[in-house]
């Protein structure tokens, strides 16, 4: 199984929660790990936002990169990133839901180009086929 892991995914990891360990089983079993560069940047701003050290920042960015495939938007990214983040925007006008991020079309173009799943607990992706719900 292929799969692209998204910030929520990783967070959770580090975390150590329940989902985490649910993340991590994922990664563990998979053929191939996938992780879009936006992500990296992501879990970056989100720890230096709560006041990490820039060296342990590093250190789980490191994590990541050693654990999957960095993969990087090109323009066959960006074209499938804005036609899921059209997709996107509407399920969640269905749903009630705030307006997702252009890194959530970002996580979905990904893994439908590379014809994987997403591992993931955000709320936006959640009612895909390509989805593994760690939420």
């Amino acid at each position: 199984m292929k799969i692209v892991v998204d910030t929520y995914a990783w967070i959770e990891i580090f975390v150590g929660s329940e989902k985490g360990q649910k993340a991590k089983d994922y990664i563990e079993k998979a053929t191939e790990v996938y992780t879009p560069d936006t992500v990296l940047a992501e879990v970056a701003r989100k720890y230096l936002r709560e006041g990490m050290k820039e060296d342990d920042v590093r250190d789980r960015l490191q994590l990541i990169t050693e654990a999957s495939d960095i993969r990087p938007i090109n323009n066959e990214v960006a074209l499938e990133s804005a036609r899921s983040y059209t997709l996107l925007v509407s399920e969640a006008k269905n749903r009630g839901q705030k307006a997702p991020s252009l890194f959530d079309a970002i996580i979905l173009a990904s893994a439908r180009l590379l014809e994987a799943n997403i591992l993931t607990g955000d709320e936006h992706l959640k009612s895909f086929h390509e989805t593994l719900w760690v939420g």
